[in-house]
C-alpha cells in the first residue's frame, strides 16, 4: 500500500517536452493531503474497526455467560420448585398420615370408652338389683321381727290373760 510519504517522495525523471513541473507539484500536494487524510481516516476506522471487534467479542462473552447464567438459574430454580413440590407432598402426606392415626385413636378411644360406660351400666345395674334384693331382704326382715314381737306381745298377753284367769279360779276356789 502506497503512504502518503511514499507520494511525497515520489520523484519524477524530467524530460524535454513533459508536463509543467509547478502543476503536477501543486496535483501532487493536494492529492497528499486527501491522500493523508483518507489514509489517517482509514487508520481510525481500523482501530475503532478493532475496538468495535474487541466489545462484539466482550459482548458475545457477557451474552454467552448471561446464557449459561440464565439455564443454571432456570436449573436451579426447577429444582427448588421441585423439591418444594417435594417436600410439599411429604407434608402434605405426614399430616394425612398423622390425621388417619389421630382419627384411628380417637375411634379406639371411643370405643374403649363405649365398653366402660356398659361395663358401668351393667356394675349399676348389678348393684342396683342387689341393694333392692337387700332392701326388700331388710323390710321382709323388719316384717317378720314385727310379727314376732307381735306375736311375742300376743302370747304373753295371751298367756298373762290365762294366769290371771287361773289366779282368779284359785282365789274363788
Amino acid at each position: 500500500m502506497i503512504t502518503p510519504l511514499d507520494i511525497q517522495n515520489k520523484q519524477f525523471k524530467k524530460t524535454f517536452r513533459g508536463y509543467s513541473e509547478a502543476e503536477v507539484d501543486e496535483f501532487l500536494d493536494e492529492i497528499i493531503q486527501d491522500y493523508e487524510r483518507i489514509y489517517k481516516e482509514n487508520i481510525e476506522l481500523k482501530d475503532k474497526i478493532l475496538m468495535l471487534n474487541e466489545q462484539i467479542k466482550y459482548y458475545k462473552t457477557l451474552e454467552d455467560t448471561l446464557k449459561d447464567t440464565l439455564i443454571v438459574a432456570q436449573n436451579t430454580a426447577d429444582e427448588v420448585t421441585l423439591a418444594a413440590r417435594q417436600k410439599g407432598e411429604s407434608i402434605i402426606n405426614d399430616a394425612e398420615t398423622m390425621a388417619k392415626t389421630i382419627i384411628a385413636n380417637a375411634n379406639e378411644e371411643v370405643r374403649n370408652i363405649k365398653e366402660e360406660y356398659k361395663y358401668l351400666q351393667k356394675e349399676i345395674f348389678v348393684f342396683k338389683t342387689r341393694y333392692k334384693s337387700f332392701m326388700e331382704s331388710q323390710l321382709i326382715s323388719i316384717d317378720e321381727f314385727y310379727s314376732n314381737i307381735e306375736n311375742t306381745f300376743d302370747s304373753l298377753e295371751s298367756m298373762e290373760k290365762e294366769k290371771n284367769k287361773e289366779d282368779m279360779d284359785n282365789l274363788g276356789a
